[in-house]
């Protein structure tokens, strides 16, 4: 009975010992860290335990700090990192042993590791560099009944030789193209690029990353990398299929979801009414496929619709333009010029048929312009008025003609027989 107890209380001894912090167990650094460039714009980091760690029970992890080109700083339990980050600049970082779970032993020093810039002669590589993207309907085959266009654009380096010229390749995933299609300044440098299709998954959320080179004879050109949000260059369709008609007072809209790879619960819509006879417009903002408003009949108006993809099905991106205008209402107004005739001249009318009834009531126009009396004459006017006069049958017939003359003059008359 003896020597069991004294077992037991040397195994509890002894655990209770492992139990103990031990002040003097120490995390090493990681060994053998290096950083490898697997694709563009993307690295590996890699590192292995250091060999000389004692084993405790101790749960080990790592913190990796991205040094440049910018800051970053996470913790991982993997031997190895992918990272996705521009590298014209350069590329740096640095990881340490800490514990996972036990905050008591202190974390181990930090190892380093970088990669060096690209040559080039500065200011040669391209600058203002921006890509968007489209999506169009699939015609060739059902498996992808969407297609993702990229269109890059950019200017020529301030340093840049004459003879330079630009090369543009894209990385979406997996995937890497060189462009084909390029477009050309005056000295037939490549200053755009055109792919009309892709391998890039509009609803995807990888970054794009796009890489451009160049060659000349004079100058070692510098390259560039730019990495793209796709939510934030994705250049959204204008809603499709609008109609528009009025019954009475009520103005009713329709319209169905963009040529999109997203269905139809994400979207939102903006519907812009234009009152082009009273010169003001209303916006609306909805997430239905259908609108109804109040409107007047003596008006024509403008109606449009745009849309873009909500949030809860990606993050918010830019809104697509305007579809192109519907006129509906009335479109036989006259421009202001002739409105502006034809109320003068009736305001002219009224005026004068105001005047003129004032004048005849009031004999005005007798009081503004009385009659002028005809002037005196020292000829005489003669009018002569013949009188026939009979006695009886197979008389004498007598003719008297008479000598009137007007008033103010003297009379004469003769008879002849």
């Amino acid at each position: 009975m003896a020597p069991a107890l004294l077992i037991l209380l040397g195994a509890t001894v002894i655990l209770q010992v492992d139990l103990l912090p031990d002040k003097k167990f120490v995390l090493l650094p990681p060994v053998n860290f290096t950083i490898k460039v697997t694709g563009l714009a993307q690295v590996l980091l890699r590192w292995e335990p250091n060999p000389d760690q004692e084993q405790r029970n101790v749960k080990l992890g790592y913190r990796v700090k991205i040094n440049a080109p910018q800051e970053e700083d996470y913790e991982t339990r993997n031997t190895e990192s992918k990272r996705v980050t521009i590298l014209h600049k350069g590329f740096s970082a640095s990881v340490q042993t800490i514990p996972w779970s036990d905050p008591s032993p202190a974390a181990s020093s930090w190892v380093s590791a970088d990669l060096k810039a690209p040559p080039g002669s500065p200011g040669t590589s391209i600058v203002n560099l921006t890509c968007t993207t489209n999506t169009a309907a699939n015609n060739y085959t059902h498996l992808r009944p969407y297609q993702v266009s990229l269109h890059c654009t950019w200017l020529v380096g301030k340093d840049a030789p004459e003879d330079t010229q630009y090369f543009l390749y894209y990385r979406y995933g997996s995937r890497t193209e060189e462009c084909q299609e390029y477009s050309k300044d005056t000295l037939k440098r490549n200053i755009a690029c055109w792919f009309p299709r892709t391998f890039i998954n509009s609803k995807g959320r990888d970054s794009l990353a796009v890489h451009v080179n160049g060659s000349s004879k004079h100058a070692a050109i510098k390259p560039f990398d730019q990495l793209f949000a796709l939510h934030a260059i994705d250049r959204v369709n204008p809603p499709v299929n609008i109609t528009v008609e009025i019954e009475g007072t009520s103005l009713y809209i329709q319209w169905e979801k963009p040529v999109s790879a997203f269905p139809v619960h994400c979207f939102d819509y903006e519907v812009k009414i234009y009152n082009t006879r009273k010169g003001y417009f209303q916006t609306e903002k909805m997430t239905a496929n259908a609108f109804i408003s109040v409107i007047d009949d003596i008006s024509k108006y403008s109606i449009q619709v745009r849309a873009a993809v909500r949030s809860v099905c990606r993050a918010m991106g830019p809104w697509s333009e305007w579809s192109q205008p519907i006129y509906v209402g009335n479109d036989e107004q006259k421009p202001w010029t002739e409105w502006f005739l034809i109320v003068l001249i009736a305001t002219i009318c009224f005026l004068l048929l105001i005047f003129s009834l004032i004048c005849r009531k009031c004999h005005l126009w007798t009081k503004l312009f009385p009659p002028v009396p005809a002037p005196k004459s020292n000829v005489q006017d003669f009018f002569v008025t013949t009188h026939y006069e009979k006695t009886g049958s197979n008389e004498t017939e007598i003719e008297v003609i008479s000598y009137v003359e007007e008033p103010g003059f003297e009379t004469l008359e003769d008879s002849v027989f």
